[in-house]
């Protein structure tokens, strides 16, 4: 029981890092956020938030009806989880070392509201297959060939509650200015710490053994 709760802490630990580590996503949100204020990024956040679901849903039960039938396609899955790993830990470095201007450039403005910033946020995220190669390295390491429906459940249910969680969090924190501010003074750091965490990850899903 014990090392069953360490294995899911330490699944939700690697989705929440992903999930909430500076992206296309949280950016929008976030830029969304200080320009148009808390009602339109959570319009954004809404949008996003379905799209994970989505693409979580379509990870979960593709993967868990695989590994039952055919385990060894989980070499590949745990390859490609870990490759998007080490992908990520190097855009973290690399964004570390972008100034506050760079970053908010590649951020476009917006002057839609409602039901238009919920497409966008849904749009941008279904299109995205990183979207989907986060979830799939987040399933693949929780899941194992001999995974339960209801580990399943439990890992998805999990990281669903997680993605309502950090993406609306974005919308609300970031729409106030003391957390703007206080984020771009620890920008650099927070993002050269999450290199070091998906590259850690990544190297323990590529050389782990099921």
């Amino acid at each position: 029981m014990t090392a069953d709760f360490h294995h899911l802490a330490l699944v939700f630990a690697v989705y929440i890092i992903g999930a909430a580590s500076p992206g296309p996503s949280t950016m929008r949100i976030m830029g969304t956020a200080m320009r148009q204020g808390r009602r339109a990024a959570l319009c954004i956040a809404a949008g996003v938030v379905s799209g994970s679901l989505f693409w979580g849903t379509l990870a979960a039960t593709g993967i868990s009806a695989v590994l039952t039938r055919y385990a060894h396609v989980l070499v590949f899955m745990k390859i490609l989880g870990g490759a998007y790993l080490l992908y990520l830990g190097f855009k973290a470095a690399r964004s570390a070392s972008k100034t506050d201007a760079q970053i908010e450039k590649e951020v476009p403005p917006s002057s839609d509201v409602g039901i238009k910033l919920y497409q966008k946020g849904l749009l941008m995220h279904l299109t995205n297959p990183k979207a989907l190669l986060g979830w799939i390295a987040t399933m693949t390491l929780g899941l194992g060939p001999a995974a339960t429906n209801s580990t399943v459940a439990l890992i998805l249910a999990g990281c669903a509650l997680l993605s309502i969680t950090i993406f609306f969090g974005y919308a609300i924190v970031f729409s106030t200015a003391p957390m703007v501010s206080a984020y771009r003074r620890a920008r650099r750091w927070i993002e050269a710490s999450l290199a070091i965490v998906f590259g850690s990850a990544g190297l323990k899903l590529l050389f782990s053994k099921f």
